[in-house]
């Protein structure tokens, strides 16, 4: 049984900065292609950020380019979004999870609590 658990997020003004972690514990990460979501209320989740297994190719969602940077440490089975030039339309609960290869979802396992960010304008 996967279990995810997201971290990092916090109450940030705009223009700022957070990473987020994803630890994965009962199963290695190092095979499957990641993914970042997020969730605002009373939207749908959707996808943020992708990475290959190897963490040699990522993609994004238009609205993050050049912002968010996803990245991994299979050795840590950890997987990161860094977060910078926030604004208060990122504001949503963030989740990891495996993806198909090169897609955008849907994730594969069960989805973990998330994190909260909260951009303040």
């Amino acid at each position: 049984q996967v279990q995810l658990v997201e971290s990092g997020g916090g109450l940030v003004q705009a223009g700022g900065s957070l990473r987020l972690s994803c630890a994965a514990s009962g199963r290695t990460l190092s095979s499957y292609w990641m993914g970042w979501f997020r969730q605002a209320p009373g939207k749908e989740r959707e996808f943020v950020a992708g990475i290959i297994w190897s963490g040699g190719g990522t993609y994004y969602t238009d609205s993050v380019k050049g912002r968010f940077t996803i990245s991994r440490d299979n050795a840590k089975n950890t997987v990161y979004l860094q977060m910078n030039s926030l604004k208060p339309e990122d504001t949503a609960v963030y989740y990891c999870n495996a993806v198909p290869p090169q897609s955008t979802g849907p994730g594969l396992w069960n989805w973990g609590q998330g994190t909260q960010v909260t951009v303040s304008s």
